[in-house]
C-alpha cells in the first residue's frame, strides 16, 4: 500500500481512461470481431468492407455520443395528447439527437434488396453495441415487417408500404413496429380479443386495445387481431396515419392512452393503444396469421435480440477491460488482482461465444434461404436443418439474453461504485436494456423453454434427439454428446405441467440442460472462428 500525504486539491482525473474508452472503434479496434466476420462472411467485397468501415466510424463516434445524450433524464420522451386548440394529436416528443440519428441510420437503406445481407447483419451488430437507444427495437420490427410483406404483401397498399421501408419515398424511410400483446397476456397470442371488421373495399377496421406497444412512434404497425366471428388470429398492417394526415397529426382511428414506465429501453416509447376503427390491410391467409407472425416476424425478432445480446456483451467486456487496465488500487493495477482477472476472462469468453454463435446462425439462415423441399431424399436434410435453426434461434435468444443480463452486473462491478453511476458510463443503461430483453422481449425464458420442450418431444420420433445433438455439436467430445442425449431423453419423457416435486425437478433439469447445450453450441462456433 502506498502511503500518501493529504492534498485538498486532489489531482485525480479520469481523462486518460475516458480518452481510451470514447475513441475506440467498434469494428476497426476489435480483432476478434474482424476474425468472426472473416470466418463467416468471407464473401464481403472490398467495397462492402469499406462501407462497413465508414459505418463503424459513425456508430463508434457521433452515434455513440448521441446515445449517451439521448439517455439523459432531461431528454426523456414525453407524450402530448392535445394541441393548443384541444385537438387530439397524441404526439410522442423525442429528443432532437435521436431524431437526427434515426434519420441517418434509416437513410442507410439497410432493407433494400441491393444491400448485402452480411453487410446489413454486421451493421445491426454494431448498432446494438449502443444498446436499444430508441432505435434498435423499431429497426428490428422494420426488418420483420419487410420479411412478411416480401412473402405475403400483395396489393398496392402493402406494396407501397414495403417500398417505403426498403427504398424510401422522397428520401423518407418508414419505421415499423409490431403490436401483439393485450392486457390478458403477451405470449398467449391465440387468446387475443382485438377485432378486425371486414369492409367492402377489402380493408379491415380494427377495434380494441393493445397493451404493450413498443416503437409507438412508428409509421406502420403489424398487429394481430381476430376477424369478426372468427377464432383465428389474423395479421394486419395498420398505418399510423392515412395519406395526408401525418402533417395534421391526425392518427388513423386510434388513441395512445399512455406511455409505459419501463425498467429499461427508456429511450423507446412503449404505449397502450386503443383502436377505434383504424384502417388496416390484411397480410396473408388470415387463418394462418398465428403461424405467420411466429414463424416469420417473431422468429426474426428473437434472432435479432440474440444478436443484441452479443453486441451488448462485447461493449461491456471491452469497457470493463479498459477500466481495469487503467485503474489502480492499493498500488496495483486492478486487472492484476486474480478475482478481477477472472471476471474479465469470463466476460471475454461469454462475449466471444455469444457473438460467434449469432454469426453461425446467420450463415445457416442464408444457406437455407430460398430453399424449398424438392421431393427427393434431400427433403429430410432440409427439414432437419430448418428444425435445427428454429430451435437454436429460440435457445440462443434465451441463453444469450440471460448471459447478457448476468454479465452486465459483472462488468459494472469491475468499475466499483463508478459502474453504478448513470452519468459515468453506458453500463447501467446497457444493464437495464439487457434485463428487459431477457425478461420479456419476444418471449420470456419460461415460454421459450416450454416451446423448445414441446418441439423436441414432437420431433423425437422422426428426428431422434441423439442425432439432433450430434448434428448440432459435431466437434464436441462424443462423451459429452452422449451425456447430453441421455439427460434430455429422460427429461423429455416427463411433463412440464404440474407443481409436484417430480415436475419441478424435471423443470429444473430442463432449464439447466438448455443452458448447457447452448453453451456447447456457442463453443462450436467459437472453435470455427479460432480455427
Amino acid at each position: 500500500m502506498n502511503a500518501t500525504l493529504p492534498d485538498p486539491n486532489n489531482p485525480y482525473s479520469f481523462d486518460e481512461y475516458r480518452a481510451t474508452r470514447d475513441n475506440v472503434r467498434f469494428l476497426a479496434d476489435d480483432p476478434f470481431l474482424q476474425r468472426v466476420i472473416a470466418t463467416y462472411a468471407p464473401e464481403l467485397t472490398p467495397a462492402e468492407l469499406a462501407d462497413l468501415d465508414s459505418f463503424d466510424q459513425q456508430v463508434s463516434g457521433p452515434w455513440r455520443a448521441a446515445s449517451d445524450e439521448i439517455a439523459l433524464p432531461e431528454n426523456a420522451i414525453r407524450m402530448r395528447h392535445f394541441d393548443a386548440w384541444n385537438n387530439r394529436i397524441d404526439r410522442i416528443e423525442r429528443p432532437a439527437a435521436l431524431l437526427e440519428m434515426e434519420k441517418e441510420i434509416y437513410g442507410e437503406g439497410m432493407f433494400s434488396e441491393d444491400h448485402d445481407a452480411w453487410a446489413r447483419f454486421v451493421k445491426i451488430f454494431l448498432l446494438c453495441e449502443l444498446g436499444e437507444t430508441g432505435i434498435n427495437c423499431a429497426h428490428c420490427c422494420t426488418g420483420g415487417l419487410v420479411m412478411i410483406l416480401d412473402k405475403y404483401g400483395s396489393g398496392p397498399e402493402l406494396e407501397r408500404i414495403n417500398h417505403h421501408m426498403k427504398d424510401g419515398i422522397d428520401g423518407d424511410y418508414a419505421i415499423a413496429s409490431q403490436f401483439l400483446s393485450e392486457i390478458q397476456g403477451g405470449s398467449d397470442v391465440a387468446a387475443n380479443l382485438v377485432e378486425a371488421r371486414p369492409q367492402d373495399d377489402g380493408t379491415y377496421r380494427i377495434h380494441g386495445t393493445k397493451f404493450f406497444c413498443s416503437a409507438a412512434h412508428a409509421d406502420y404497425a403489424i398487429i394481430t387481431a381476430k376477424p369478426t366471428d372468427s377464432s383465428s388470429v389474423g395479421v394486419f398492417v395498420v398505418p399510423s396515419w392515412l395519406p395526408g394526415d401525418k402533417e395534421r397529426e391526425r392518427r388513423n382511428g386510434y388513441r395512445i392512452n399512455k406511455l409505459k414506465q419501463k425498467l429499461g429501453t427508456k429511450e423507446l416509447p412503449t404505449a397502450e393503444i386503443t383502436y377505434d376503427g383504424a384502417v388496416a390491410y390484411p397480410v396473408g391467409d388470415l387463418n394462418r396469421g398465428l403461424a405467420n407472425i411466429v414463424g416469420i416476424v417473431l422468429s426474426h425478432s428473437r434472432f435479432i435480440t440474440g444478436i443484441s445480446a452479443g453486441a451488448t456483451l462485447t461493449r461491456m467486456a471491452r469497457e470493463a477491460e479498459q477500466y481495469a487496465q487503467w485503474r489502480t488500487a492499493f498500488g496495483v493495477r486492478i486487472d492484476n488482482f486474480g478475482l478481477v482477472a477472472r471476471q474479465l476472462e469470463d466476460l471475454k469468453l461469454t462475449r466471444e461465444r455469444t457473438t460467434a454463435a449469432s454469426f453461425k446462425l446467420q450463415r445457416e439462415i442464408l444457406r437455407l434461404q430460398g430453399q424449398t423441399p424438392s421431393g427427393t431424399a434431400a427433403d429430410q436434410e432440409f427439414e432437419r436443418a430448418t428444425f435445427q435453426l428454429r430451435l437454436m434461434i429460440m435457445l440462443q435468444k434465451m441463453v444469450a439474453c440471460d448471459d447478457s443480463a448476468k454479465y452486465s452486473e459483472v462488468a459494472m462491478s469491475v468499475l466499483g461504485a463508478n459502474g453504478l453511476m448513470e452519468d459515468f458510463s453506458a453500463l447501467p443503461r446497457l444493464y437495464r436494456d439487457a434485463v428487459v430483453l431477457a425478461g420479456a422481449w419476444e418471449g420470456p425464458r419460461n415460454l421459450l423453454l416450454t416451446r423448445v420442450f414441446m418441439d423436441m418431444q414432437q420431433q423425437a420420433a422422426s428426428y431422434p434427439t441423439a442425432e439432433l445433438i450430434d448434428d448440432l455439436l459435431p466437434s464436441t467430445d462424443p462423451q459429452i454428446r452422449a451425456e447430453l442425449a441421455q439427460e434430455v431423453t429422460e427429461i423429455l419423457s416427463q411433463s412440464l405441467l404440474g407443481n409436484d416435486k417430480q415436475t419441478i425437478e424435471a423443470c429444473r433439469r430442463w432449464d439447466a440442460w438448455c443452458t448447457d447445450f447452448v453453451h456447447h453450441y456457442q463453443d462450436e462456433a467459437l472453435r470455427e472462428v479460432s480455427g
